[in-house]
């Protein structure tokens, strides 16, 4: 994932870019291509079995389980207690709404609601 963080950043003329749909579209592209989006879906089931939950359903690689977004791929099931949701920050936004190479180990946000 942090590979084809840094692909996309690489693409961009500067540090940054304040184009949100190319981000999203080059970041989703890049990780189809390096099979990386096609094992996010088994994340997600370990995911919910690590928060105690049971998914309704088998989650695949599309939304919506799997979303790519200008910040990162987000996860996101039901579970019989809530929402399940795992966030891969690898882009940050700044407060003036640049898009940035998030730091070099990306966070990554589980939030169970």
């Amino acid at each position: 994932m942090a590979a084809c963080a840094d692909a996309v950043a690489d693409s961009w003329d500067r540090d940054w870019t304040d184009d949100a749909s190319d981000v999203a579209d080059r970041l989703e592209a890049c990780l189809s291509e390096n099979g990386v989006l096609g094992v996010l879906p088994g994340v997600l089931a370990d995911a919910a079995d690590a928060a105690g939950g049971e998914l309704q359903a088998a989650p695949v690689a599309a939304p919506p389980y799997v979303v790519v977004t200008s910040r990162g791929p987000v996860l996101r099931a039901t579970l019989d207690g809530g929402r399940l949701v795992v966030r891969f920050d690898v882009v940050r936004v700044t407060d003036d709404g640049r898009y940035e190479r998030a730091a070099d180990e990306s966070s990554v946000v589980v939030d169970v609601r």
